[in-house]
């Protein structure tokens, strides 16, 4: 049985506004479900925040219809963002070093 639910509303921005019906409709999700979302995933991350201490954010552009692509790939794929970064990052870090351990056998 699904949980009941109730109306949240507010006045917000319109500038916020545009920004959040903009990525809700990007998401491919009802306005409800993003919400829900959005404000699930602050109050998740509320609590891991004091775990980030060591823990840097790495932020970068890119094209629109790169973007729109990748995006795309995440949700086939059911990848998170940040979990396909990482795996990205370490998989070239590993990478690197064992080329400059096969080097240093060499010499």
């Amino acid at each position: 049985m699904a949980e009941k639910t109730r109306n949240l509303c507010a006045q917000i921005p319109e500038s916020l506004h545009s920004k959040v019906r903009e990525r809700q409709e990007a998401s491919g999700q009802t306005l409800g479900q993003y919400m829900a979302w959005l404000i699930t995933k602050f109050y998740e991350e509320e609590g891991k925040s004091a775990m980030k201490g060591n823990q840097r954010t790495v932020a970068f552009q890119v094209p629109e219809e790169l973007f729109e692509r990748f995006k795309e790939y995440l949700k086939k794929n059911g990848i998170k963002q940040n979990a396909f970064f990482l795996d990205c990052i370490q998989k070239v870090l590993e990478a690197e070093q064992r080329e400059e351990d096969e080097h240093a056998e060499m010499e």
